[in-house]
């Protein structure tokens, strides 16, 4: 699954890189709730999605967050992952990575990042604010060309 295609696709339908917008567009609720140590999840109730944010994150948080499960929403909308991973053995490690992939390709154009390419990588880390596995995916499918 191509998730920069995907992403940069809907980017470009809807002129818009903000998964908040994005959302809305795709008309998915999102709900800013206390969800404790969750930083959020997706879910679908009578073909109405979902996206519910810990009320608790800061700005690039929730905005990492909503385009995470956004992700989760365009990527496998009728996968409910929580209920995967409280009640089954099902490894939802794949659908987490496809998730976090979609997220740093929506919310990072190539041109952005561009210049990192030539940076330490700490360097895109601290921007992006991901990890250095993740940041290190994106920056490699600036090199391909993906």
């Amino acid at each position: 699954m191509n998730t920069k295609t995907i992403a940069e696709a809907m980017a470009k339908k809807y002129q818009t890189r903000n998964p908040f917008d994005l959302a809305e567009a795709k008309n998915i609720i999102v709900l800013f709730e206390p969800l404790g140590n969750i930083l959020g999840f997706y879910n679908r109730c009578y073909r109405q999605s979902f996206i519910h944010i810990n009320q608790e994150l800061d700005g690039n948080h929730a905005t990492f967050t909503c385009a995470h499960e956004l992700g989760h929403a365009i990527l496998h909308p009728k996968v409910n992952t929580p209920f995967l991973r409280e009640h089954t053995m099902f490894s939802v490690d794949k659908l987490e990575l496809n998730a976090n992939r979609f997220a740093v390709d929506l919310l990072y154009d190539d041109e952005e990042l561009r210049d990192f390419l030539s940076r330490p990588i700490n360097d895109a880390v601290a921007y992006m604010g991901v990890p250095q596995q993740l940041a290190e995916y994106r920056l490699s499918s600036i090199l391909k060309g993906d």
